[in-house]
């Protein structure tokens, strides 16, 4: 009688652990396929099925296909990474924007494919996509959390393609194509952006920094290549979205679209006295600074060695991993 109840106790006890959900063994690698060979069909369900604030990171795989969602990373989905077969061919898109969300004068912040809330988030050979064309603003990526990374991902929209939230995030992109027409690359982040293609569509402005006062730096674009489309003669490497914008190009290859003044002022505003603007070694026919605004800067060579990747996105806790570890994406 005593060992049949302890049988039976044992046999309720194993289909317990192995049904609840709470108890079950973490998963930190996850397959996405439209096709149903995966773990799941769409990356929004992988995601919701990630354990919140993880011991380890857990890598999400996509493979080959159009994801037509609207992704998110809450911020209880930390240490997450993306990682897709081909970053032509694994490809994010959605098509909301102003007009179509309204939602009243802060409708831009919702038109995003792809947002990341959480920390330490990863993301490689990817494209996202706003595919709603030039119709306003309309986000392809927002990101919010701190110490995230993209690396050789393609980044597709017209106005405001890449939002880069958060006062006090640092971002890291690598060898990534980012493209858009108006203030496509704009927020209060600290982004450092090495290696990347950063491609205008329009005769219009690439940033539009919105950096705290007081930050020691904004957005920094080293070994970047600045090119543009056909039509596009007109461009400017940025204005200044609030009081104290700052951004820095240093050893850039800068296309002849870039218009000679090389920056411009916020109109009605006099943004043009707090915001720093600055350039060092870049190269190619718009890199000539004789015609530079008068309030833009160029860095010594002393000036612009402060510029790297250990102090732009230094460790602010005494706990956290050193940079060059965490931008691998392999703790």
């Amino acid at each position: 009688m005593k060992f049949t109840y302890k049988l039976i106790s044992l046999i309720f006890f194993t289909l317990f652990m192995s049904s609840n959900p709470c108890v079950a063994q973490d998963i930190y690698k996850i397959t996405v396929a439209q096709d149903g060979t995966g773990d799941y069909s769409t990356i929004q369900q992988a995601i919701n099925a990630c354990r919140s604030f993880p011991d380890n990171r857990i890598t999400i795989f996509v493979r080959k296909g159009s994801y037509h969602e609207k992704v998110v990373v809450p911020a209880c989905n930390p240490r997450i990474s993306i990682i897709g077969d081909s970053t032509g061919e694994t490809i994010i898109t959605y098509s909301d924007f102003f007009n179509k969300l309204n939602r009243g004068r802060n409708s831009t912040f919702y038109t995003y494919t792809l947002l990341i809330i959480a920390d330490d988030f990863y993301a490689e050979n990817l494209t996202i996509e706003n595919s709603a064309g030039p119709v306003g603003q309309a986000i392809a990526l927002y990101v919010s959390g701190d110490r995230c990374v993209f690396r050789n991902c393609r980044i597709l929209g017209n106005q405001d393609t890449l939002f880069t939230d958060g006062f006090t995030s640092r971002q890291y992109f690598d060898s990534c194509f980012i493209e858009g027409t108006t203030d496509f690359i704009f927020g209060p982040a600290t982004v450092l952006f090495n290696n990347c293609t950063i491609n205008s569509k329009g005769n219009s402005y690439i940033t539009a920094a919105s950096t705290p006062q007081g930050k020691p730096f904004g957005y920094v674009f080293t070994d970047c290549k600045l090119t543009a489309a056909d039509s596009v003669t007109k461009a400017y490497l940025g204005r200044p979205w609030r009081d104290y914008a700052k951004v820095v190009f240093i050893k850039c290859e800068i296309g002849s679209h870039i218009q000679p003044a090389g920056w411009s002022n916020w109109q009605g505003t006099g943004r043009d006295k707090t915001a720093y603007y600055a350039e060092y070694g870049n190269t190619g026919p718009g890199s000539d600074i004789s015609k530079r605004v008068q309030w833009s800067h160029q860095l010594s060579k002393k000036e612009a060695a402060k510029y790297t990747l250990k102090n732009i996105l230094s460790p602010v806790l005494p706990v956290e991993k050193p940079v060059e570890e965490w931008i691998t994406g392999k703790e």
